[in-house]
């Protein structure tokens, strides 16, 4: 299994309906990740497309002894739009691992993302400059983290209350405005 890890990750920590959530982007599309001086590669916008539905983790730091949500138990829900893969992960508020994983993204300690991942289907070019450029095409997904340390820089991980929500779809365009513009 592979993992990768996104420094600009989306992520939030909130009180939604009486239940605390953390939403982020677990990876984004299109974004280059530096492997080595040699290689780099990229997510397809397509490569999550058969696996929102499967058997998902939601972990810290891809620590299988810390599950957060679990997409067969309805405690995360994934879904695939332009700019990425983006999950709610609903709290247990009786687990304290949960709850301090949440308080350090609401306090902005852990703000970002990875995925732990076998590759399906990838392309791959020679650029100009000799490196070779892998495009991940399809996956299957084991896993997604909030992580401390990430490889993608474009992931987010918050912490929100109800009335962030519309705060949140603020932050969320800004961002997609920021990655378009780099």
């Amino acid at each position: 299994m592979e993992r990768r890890i996104n420094l600009n990750a989306s992520f939030r920590a909130e009180e939604k309906d009486g239940k605390k959530i953390i939403t982020a982007y677990f990876s984004v599309f299109n974004e280059t990740y530096e492997i080595s001086p040699y290689m780099s590669e990229e997510i397809d916008a397509h490569a999550f497309d058969n696996e929102i539905n499967s058997d998902i983790r939601a972990l810290l730091n891809h620590d299988t002894t810390i599950v957060l949500g679990r997409t067969t138990a309805g405690t995360l829900k994934l879904s695939i739009d332009e700019h990425g893969l983006f999950g709610i992960i609903e709290i247990n508020e009786e687990d304290q691992d949960a709850l301090n994983a949440y308080a350090r993204v609401k306090r902005g300690d852990i703000n970002q993302c990875s995925f732990g991942f076998d590759i399906l289907d990838e392309e791959s070019k020679t650029l100009t400059n000799g490196k070779t450029h892998y495009i991940i095409k399809s996956v299957k997904l084991y896993e997604v983290s909030i992580v401390t340390f990430p490889a993608y820089e474009g992931t987010i991980a918050t912490a929100r209350s109800k009335r962030a929500q519309k705060a949140l779809e603020e932050f969320k365009k800004r961002l997609k405005e920021r990655i378009k513009n780099a």
